[in-house]
């Protein structure tokens, strides 16, 4: 598997999770770090760190259900032992409301940029997630 692959399906792993709602992966796909952080393209909208991340992506992923979503245009650029990528994402589901018995159809189109780095294995060091209005 070349080092491009290897990073896509680091990347493919944490939107599978929101499928399958197999969180067991989340830990391992990310830097468990103080460096580590992230940006959300749904609320909280400020600045995250490792635990928070993972406690909303499996919130978030619970929350969805038939959720889908579509990797488009990935660049991938690697710099000895760090890796940054820009793709287009486009996240579909049924947003749940558990308390009253009701969904609502959600559509995210997105943009996503990811930093990762080998130690030894790649990890996500970084997330921002943006909407657009594609």
């Amino acid at each position: 598997m070349s080092e491009n692959e290897e990073i896509i399906k680091i990347i493919e792993i944490l939107f599978e999770s929101g499928k399958t709602k197999d969180f067991s992966k989340l830990r391992d796909i990310h830097l468990n770090d103080p460096k580590f952080s992230s940006f959300s393209d749904l609320p909280p909208y400020d600045l995250k760190d490792f635990q928070n991340t993972i406690e909303l992506e499996e919130l978030k992923f619970v929350s969805i259900s038939d959720y889908n979503y579509e990797i488009k245009s990935p660049k991938i650029s690697i710099f000895e032992n760090t890796a940054v990528v820009a793709i287009e994402l486009i996240q579909k589901g049924m947003l749940v409301d558990t308390k009253a018995y009701t969904g609502e159809h959600m559509e995210i189109n997105g943009r996503a940029t990811f930093v990762l780095i080998k130690q030894p294995t790649w990890k996500i060091m970084h997330i921002h997630l943006s909407k657009t209005n594609m």
